[in-house]
């Protein structure tokens, strides 16, 4: 790319956020906003660690269940001078996600961000099951059939929420 995404940033006035190795850069912060760039992609390993995008010319962070949540995404209009068409991820694939990331917090079950998870998942599932329950389920589905581990995350954060368990088992009916 011409120009590079990190000369892009540095012209943008966004600093790299240094991790333990500073070779290994994958987020990125602009002092006066506080935006947070963060470069994520699936990881298919057991390693979760900082991969190479060459065709950006810059690293990522590795994480499980991202291929997940990025596939079949919608489009949506980012609301940017006079809109700007995106691609997001769909909203019942993300509620799902969030159910694992609480999980997967290593801060603890019960901290902020695990609370903060599910309740965005919780908010979510509500809200679809109301017009749209066949896509949650669906998407409940899918994550319950990718595996034992996929289960367990699932299951242990609907374990905290049984009124959202209750809501997801509605949406099979």
């Amino acid at each position: 790319m011409q120009p590079s995404l990190v000369d892009t940033f540095t012209a943008l006035k966004f600093d790299p956020i240094d991790g333990l190795d500073p070779n290994s850069v994958w987020r990125w912060r602009q002092a006066k906003s506080g935006t947070l760039v963060e470069f994520l992609t699936p990881s298919f390993e057991e390693d979760e660690g900082i991969k190479a995008l060459p065709a950006l010319g810059v690293k990522a962070r590795a994480l499980h269940h991202l291929n997940y949540l990025i596939a079949e995404p919608i489009y949506a209009a980012a609301l940017y001078r006079e809109g700007v068409l995106v691609q997001i991820p769909r909203p019942e694939r993300y509620a799902i996600h969030k159910l694992i990331v609480a999980d997967r917090r290593r801060d603890g079950i019960d901290s902020d961000k695990a609370f903060k998870d599910r309740e965005q998942a919780a908010w979510l599932i509500e809200s679809m099951a109301e017009d749209r329950p066949a896509d949650v389920w669906e998407a409940y589905q899918d994550a319950m059939g990718r595996g034992p581990k996929w289960r367990e995350r699932i299951g242990r954060s609907l374990n905290r929420m049984s009124a959202t368990r209750k809501t997801i088992e509605e949406c099979a009916l």
